[in-house]
């Protein structure tokens, strides 16, 4: 099922035009969040912008709350960044009515608090802009004139939004535990692995969608009932018919056609778009039920990923770095699945 979710999944510029290897070292993908507002300086929570290295956002975030004494309830972040990487994310941790403890004691070789505040509120989950990426792809091998006319595609044209292997675990784990759970919805689990479940769940049945509108390319392009998304927030408006003016705000990236997240209540696209989902998503009743029934709204995503502030460079050795920006939820393994198989 992996292999169905991302693996296999259609590109919507042909094969890449190069070969290379990622991610030999952790240094070899950085990542820097955006944020979306910074700490107050009063209030109940600290928040600390941490570096970490070969780290998983929940084990930090575990090492926070032992280390502070409070549930690991109390601790908050934005987004799960890579383990397989160099990383600077915030957290926050919620320490009421006492001093917090002393944070450089946290250092080591794979973690360093760059900075720590209060503020009045938890960190929560999406409360981010974007991340900056920078990636350097070593030993690649193909033509880098064909190389940085796929660069320039991206650049003026985007990829398909489509979600990372990292949403579904290793190995697909969290899909078979989306299995577990819809087949006995009252199957004991934690909180944290329900929740993975379900967005995993989601995500699959929205590369489902995606997938297919990139092989009728029609992935950066308004079909009749399409919910339009505009650029840079949630909002979406349905467009019942496609004229001149509406694909002219496609193409400029003004708006962005939409895939599903599947929930609970009536799905807002109509018409053409409607019946395509429907015909696409009809092989997974038992999935769409157990996401209405986990109680999670339809929303929409958009199917279009535009990627800000790309550059590149060739190193003396031939090695490849990027540097690039992305909205948050959006994944960096979309891009170089367009550049390069590894």
């Amino acid at each position: 099922m992996l292999d169905e979710a991302i693996h296999s999944l259609p590109r919507a510029w042909g094969m890449p035009p190069a070969s290379g290897r990622l991610r030999r070292l952790p240094e070899d993908f950085e990542v820097w969040e955006i944020p979306l507002q910074q700490p107050d300086g009063t209030g109940e929570h600290v928040w600390l912008r941490i570096r970490k290295r070969e780290e998983n956002t929940l084990h930090v975030a575990e090492q926070l709350a032992r280390f502070a004494a409070v549930p690991l309830r109390d601790v908050g972040y934005a987004g799960l960044k890579d383990r397989q990487a160099v990383t600077e994310q915030w957290f926050s941790v919620r320490i009421p009515g006492r001093d917090a403890p002393p944070w450089e004691a946290l250092h080591s070789d794979t973690l360093t608090v760059l900075e720590h505040a209060r503020h009045s509120r938890k960190l929560r989950r999406g409360t981010l802009r974007g991340n900056r990426f920078r990636i350097c792809i070593r030993d690649v091998r193909g033509d880098r004139a064909a190389v940085e006319q796929r660069l320039r595609m991206i650049a003026g044209h985007g990829v398909p939004n489509y979600f990372g292997e990292q949403r579904f675990g290793r190995d697909g784990g969290n899909l078979r535990t989306a299995d577990r759970l819809f087949d006995n919805p009252r199957r004991r689990m934690s909180r944290n692995q329900r929740s993975l479940a379900l967005s995993a769940a989601r995500a699959f049945l929205f590369n489902r969608v995606l997938s297919r509108r990139v092989t009728d390319a029609v992935w950066n392009r308004a079909i009749a009932g399409d919910a339009m998304q505009l650029a840079g927030c949630r909002s979406f408006f349905v467009a019942g018919t496609v004229d001149a003016g509406l694909s002219a705000r496609v193409e400029s990236r003004d708006i962005h056609p939409t895939g599903p997240l599947h929930g609970k209540g009536e799905s807002p696209v109509q018409g053409a778009c409607r019946e395509l989902e429907s015909a696409i998503l009809s092989g997974y009743g038992g999935w769409l039920r157990g996401l209405e029934a986990a109680g999670l709204g339809q929303e929409r995503r958009a199917l279009r990923l535009i990627v800000s502030g790309l550059e590149w460079r060739w190193a003396d050795d031939g090695d490849l770095v990027l540097a690039f920006s992305l909205p948050a939820g959006c994944y960096a393994t979309g891009v170089l699945r367009e550049l390069v198989s590894a």
